[in-house]
């Protein structure tokens, strides 16, 4: 069994639905479409680690998704996962095309300028509009914001854990 953060999260639960067990679900996903062909996701144990839920059915509702959860039949036992994180395996992720990155890979990452001073630890990626999105570094100098382009993001290396970035204040100077 994996651990759970090793996970990825893809939505959380919000509440049951219904008088069945089902469960209505935020998708928190670059792909909120896989959430029709999820067949199994990971939560929080009580006590800690994994575990896994199989899903029965799911459709969609009002912008989100309702699970129907295999062993969860009751509104007691569905309001015991309201708040859990739902995450699935890696491996369960889609392929993305070469210099393209999920979220996850992208968070912890050290930043540093082209000389190879640190400018800080990725702490989130905001989407700021259709493919475009900005890098929440925090270091030292308190948070950067830089924009996940070419003009800014010179190399990402994953094996290595690190970006290689030009400060927005010298990229805005050219």
């Amino acid at each position: 069994m994996p651990e759970f953060r090793d996970l990825v999260l893809v939505g959380r639960v919000v509440k049951p639905q219904g008088r069945h067990g089902e469960v209505v679900v935020l998708p928190l996903s670059d792909r909120p479409d896989r959430f029709p062909g999820l067949r199994r996701a990971f939560v929080e144990a009580s006590g800690g680690g994994v575990r896994e839920l199989k899903v029965a059915r799911c459709w969609p509702h009002k912008g989100r998704f309702v699970l129907q959860i295999e062993g969860v039949a009751s509104i007691d036992e569905a309001e015991a996962l309201r708040g859990k994180e739902l995450r699935i395996a890696e491996e369960e992720l889609a392929t993305l095309p070469q210099g393209s990155f999920y979220h996850h890979q992208l968070a912890g990452l050290r930043v540093e300028d082209e000389a190879g001073a640190a400018i800080g630890l990725v702490e989130d990626v905001w989407e700021t509009g259709q493919d475009s999105r900005v890098l929440v570094v925090r270091g030292p100098e308190g948070e950067t914001l830089i924009p996940f382009v070419s003009a800014f993001v010179k190399e990402v290396d994953l094996g290595r854990g690190r970006i290689l970035a030009v400060r927005p204040e010298y990229a805005l100077a050219d």
